[in-house]
């Protein structure tokens, strides 16, 4: 066997994410893939050294002494240029995944003139690594577990359990891993598939954009969310990844690569409210609507895969997992939990669609309002019920974010009802939930309780203001970010409440650190720019954002990039944008426009 030359394992924040807009792909600042999925981001991995060093399968660059160079995205697209560094010289590296009709699917990666000479060595590990590569030399090519073939500039070959494309000194060069068997590509299709792919890209971020404060991160995480994109159905998923772990050397290790309906309502606000058309904050709305069916005595299940089916049970892989955080698991447990708030932030959503996009002024209805109108009447009947809660818990309680997310949902929805008496009962579900709220749900500090009855205090209570459920300086309020920042802060970031786990034992959790800010927009910007600061500083260069970060370490955690994190930024810095120009300028009792 010729084994790749390996490096650390990537610290989570310094990965490229590669995308065609069905399945992804990580690479390492020298040029490495660890982490591949063909042809659907929940696919079997072909290549996962993200999750095993020694066995998970990559596909390397070996340049004798390289050091990473820099990296950036072209344009606001998928391409990414990453530069090695060796010697007197450069190696510059443009790898993209054909995106547009009629291209074929894979990873393309196009070389500039080396100098000195370098090879490419693909060491595939089918099926998450439970099955043998078999290999097979077809002429020109390799087709590579009867499924992918890879082709190049330069013959590649099979040299022990590794396919190896030799480049001389001085030479440009190109290789692609392809999804199926294609008829002697050359320069010019490849070519022709960057060309095509550019233009593509060009033309969907024109759907929505954005120009004020913090425009380099609102653009970086504009174009994370549409990486992570299903270009088929518009489903947009958590993340590329799975078992990339909350707590280091923990158990804590979660597959996301599917379609959460929490995620909704801050995906279809940040692709709606960042400028632009709207169309693609619709067109995940779309989504939603189309394929969440009512199942198991739910109005929808909480989660869906990108073609709308139903995600597979758990499973553990026999892989060693990232920095040796096990188990590594494909699937999700939680897929048949009662999530109230779920349903409360799809109708955010379509509050959002339909205040923007009415088309009853032109004579027509409102968007998926059958859908609408279900998960309404679902949360009028239930919004009492015990749940799973917002973080998926183990066991049903009274979480109080679902109960204050269904009041104001059923009051915003309530708003769009042409039936008077369905209008009514909605509202009248709202003011019992607000009710029980004020009546259950406050600790004896009087701040907004996590679960009813119960002292601890989650950073999801920042957002209670931002949905319009109370004042950002309300009693309640104020006791509320004192514990925050008593019992959940450090450097500006900030824990999530856990009910069944120790929750400082994972890191800091960045959504919940930006909706902090969000809430400090509407009482002093400049502290939410200080918050918002404190989260970028693990963006790394490509501005891309992981799912939680350990401030005591500097060690970035959990799946990566998250969508969930790059929306709410997004929505963050829209609202800060908002109230700057407002000139709002200090705390005190300004409040903002309740947004989703």
């Amino acid at each position: 066997m010729t084994p790749a030359t390996h490096h650390s394992p990537p610290r989570i924040h310094e990965l490229g994410l590669l995308s065609d807009r069905r399945s992804a792909a990580l690479v390492t600042p020298l040029g490495e893939v660890v982490w591949y999925c063909p042809g659907r981001f929940d696919a079997p991995s072909l290549l996962a050294r993200l999750l095993d060093e020694e066995r998970g399968g990559s596909w390397a660059v070996e340049l004798a002494g390289a050091v990473p160079g820099g990296r950036c995205y072209l344009g606001d697209g998928g391409h990414l240029e990453t530069v090695l560094r060796a010697g007197d010289g450069e190696l510059t590296i443009t790898d993209f995944m054909p995106f547009d009709v009629g291209l074929p699917g894979g990873i393309c990666r196009v070389f500039s003139r080396a100098p000195r000479p370098y090879r490419l060595i693909l060491n595939a590990a089918p099926d998450y690594a439970r099955r043998t590569v078999t290999m097979e030399q077809q002429g020109e090519a390799v087709r590579i577990d009867g499924q992918q073939w890879l082709y190049a500039s330069h013959t590649p070959r099979i040299v022990g359990d590794s396919v190896v494309v030799e480049v001389p000194q001085d030479e440009a060069a190109w290789a692609f891993l392809s999804d199926e068997r294609l008829e002697s590509p050359d320069w010019e299709s490849v070519t022709r598939w960057r060309e095509q792919s550019m233009l593509s890209w060009q033309e969907l971020t024109t759907h929505a954009t954005y120009h004020g404060p913090y425009e380099d991160a609102v653009r970086a995480s504009l174009r994370a969310i549409r990486l992570l994109t299903d270009h088929a159905g518009n489903a947009t998923i958590a993340a590329p990844t799975t078992s990339l772990p909350e707590a280091l050397g923990g158990q804590k290790n979660w597959d996301y690569r599917y379609v959460w309906l929490r995620d909704a309502g801050m995906v279809v606000s940040a692709l709606t409210r960042a400028g632009g058309d709207g169309q693609e904050g619709r067109a995940f709305l779309e989504f939603i609507c189309a394929q969440a069916k009512p199942q198991n005595g739910l109005p929808a299940p909480p989660f869906l895969t990108v073609d709308g089916g139903e995600p597979p049970q758990e499973t553990t892989l026999d892989l060693a997992g990232y920095a040796g955080s096990r188990p590594v698991q494909i699937g999700n447990g939680a897929r048949g939990q009662l999530q109230l708030d779920a349903y409360g932030n799809v109708l955010l959503a379509a509050k959002l669609v339909y205040e923007r996009f009415d088309a009853r002024d032109s004579g027509g209805t409102l968007e998926h309002w059958g859908v609408t109108e279900r998960f309404a009447e679902f949360l009028a009947d239930h919004w009492q019920d015990d749940d799973y809660g917002i973080w998926e818990e183990r066991k049903q309680r009274p979480y109080v974010a679902g109960k204050v997310l269904a009041a104001v949902a059923l009051e915003y929805i309530a708003e769009h009802s042409e039936e008077p008496a369905q209008a009514a009962r909605w509202k009248a579900a709202a003011g019992a939930a607000r009710q029980w709220v004020m009546a259950n749900a406050l600790n004896a500090e009087g701040a907004y309780a996590y679960v009813a009855g119960e002292e601890g205090v989650d950073v999801t209570a920042a957002l209670y203001p931002v949905w319009g459920f109370c004042a950002p300086d309300s009693p309640e309020m104020l006791a509320t970010v004192a514990v925050l920042e008593r019992e959940s802060c450090q450097d500006h970031l900030y824990w999530r409440f856990l009910a069944d786990d120790d929750t400082q034992a994972e890191g800091a959790f960045l959504a919940g650190t930006l909706w902090v800010a969000q809430y400090w927009v509407m009482r002093d910007p400049a502290r939410a720019r200080v918050i918002l600061d404190a989260v970028l500083a693990y963006a790394g260069d490509l501005g891309l954002l992981p799912e939680m970060a350990d401030p005591r370490t500097g060690q970035p955690l959990g799946n990566y990039p998250q969508t969930f994190v790059h929306a709410a930024l997004v929505g963050l810095v829209v609202d800060l944008a908002e109230a700057e120009a407002a000139g709002v300028k200090s705390a005190g009792t300004e409040s903002a426009e309740a947004t989703a």
